[in-house]
């Protein structure tokens, strides 16, 4: 790879100059998800004590409120003027209760402060109830938190803070109290949908599905669905259908894409991207700004109010063009069938991330560049 090639490489961050590999097999458990067999999330509102100092203060009202309730229902008579604790923090509390979980597991629940806490470090999490969208309570979590960040700090004021503390974890700090019913088997049918939908891969799923159980026993809905028909020696043990099932082998229709973000200058490209023979015209923009201060002095006979002042001389200079002699010159760019090929033909213009960008674009709206253009 030449020096250019190498620094084109770099610029589309996965190495857009390397030739691309052969189409090759994935297994359908990497393409599709199983309808019916789906995660679930969960929330609560809950209390973190034991805090050094680092807790809610009393312009965040929540803490105190929940612990004031907390001691009435433990018989603990207190009033609100004569709570101020700063070892308390009202947090939210958030987990993903899996498919097929059964009563008595336990989750790992994630914990973040909803007030003006500092730090949840050496927190433990009392008692919170866990609800879902139906607003039905499945979990209850609780226990000693675990922050992956630090803060220290002196007297004169500095600090050292490395990463966030006001954000914790619980592993499997949540006991599941009730089950979901997850169905996956609808009518002797199930339904498989594809994370990439394309029409072309799911024709290919159907075809090896039928070739692995029988003629007719898949069938694609559209681009996004395949509905597959449990054979009638398996009615009985849908879970050995779908053990054999998700090991089947489909090769994927890769899609054509170039991925822009316009924030970092990131250009990502991948599958069949081809370029029509096109002629580009392309000049930068250049602006210097410079700011030169000087001294303004009152003139001999300037009143007494007057006084030496500092002004700003600015001296602004644009220049347009990558040639100073001339417009910028027009670059050819010849057919190119591979990934291969376009990333040469790219690399050929010699322009910087954020001008390439602008130059996909302007391809696509062309009509030069086969490929969908995502920008971020």
């Amino acid at each position: 790879m030449t020096n250019i090639l190498r620094a084109f490489a770099v610029v589309l961050g996965i190495g857009l100059s390397f030739c691309p590999k052969p189409a090759h097999a994935d297994r359908l458990r990497e393409l599709c998800d199983i309808v019916g067999v789906r995660e679930n999330q969960l929330i609560g509102y809950g209390v973190v004590t034991g805090l050094q100092s680092t807790g809610d203060d009393v312009t965040a009202p929540f803490a105190n409120q929940s612990i004031i309730a907390f001691l009435r229902r433990m018989g603990v008579q207190v009033e609100n003027e004569q709570v101020r604790l700063k070892n308390v923090a009202a947090v939210l509390v958030t987990a993903t209760m899996p498919a097929f979980a059964r009563q008595g597991a336990r989750i790992d629940v994630t914990v973040s402060s909803m007030g003006n806490a500092k730090s949840l470090q050496g927190g433990v999490l009392l008692q919170t109830l866990l609800s879902g969208a139906d607003r039905q309570v499945y979990a209850v979590a609780q226990g000693p938190l675990i922050v992956g960040g630090y803060e220290a700090g002196g007297r004169s004021g500095s600090t050292v803070k490395v990463n966030i503390t006001t954000t914790g974890r619980v592993p499997s700090g949540a006991l599941l109290e009730r089950e979901i019913a997850t169905k996956f088997v609808n009518d002797g049918h199930v339904m498989l949908a594809l994370r990439e939908q394309d029409f072309t891969t799911a024709s290919r799923i159907a075809a090896a599905l039928d070739k692995a159980f029988g003629e007719g026993t898949a069938f694609p809905l559209d681009s996004g669905a395949v509905r597959v028909t449990v054979p009638e020696a398996m009615k009985e043990r849908p879970v050995d259908l779908l053990a054999k099932l998700v090991e089947i082998d489909v090769t994927p229709a890769a899609p054509s894409r170039v991925v822009i973000n316009e924030r970092t200058g990131t250009i990502v490209a991948g599958g069949d991207v081809r370029l029509s023979p096109v002629a580009i015209s392309h000049g930068s923009l250049s602006i210097v700004i410079k700011e030169t201060p000087v001294v303004s002095q009152p003139g001999a006979f300037a009143q007494g109010g007057a006084t030496t002042q500092t002004v700003e001389r600015t001296d602004i200079q644009a220049t347009e063009g990558s040639a100073p002699e001339g417009p910028p010159p027009m670059a050819y760019l010849p057919a190119a069938t591979t990934l291969a090929d376009v990333a040469k033909a790219l690399t050929s213009l010699g322009v910087t991330p954020r001008e390439l960008a602008s130059i996909l674009q302007a391809l696509r709206s062309a009509g030069a560049l086969h490929a969908d253009l995502i920008v971020q």
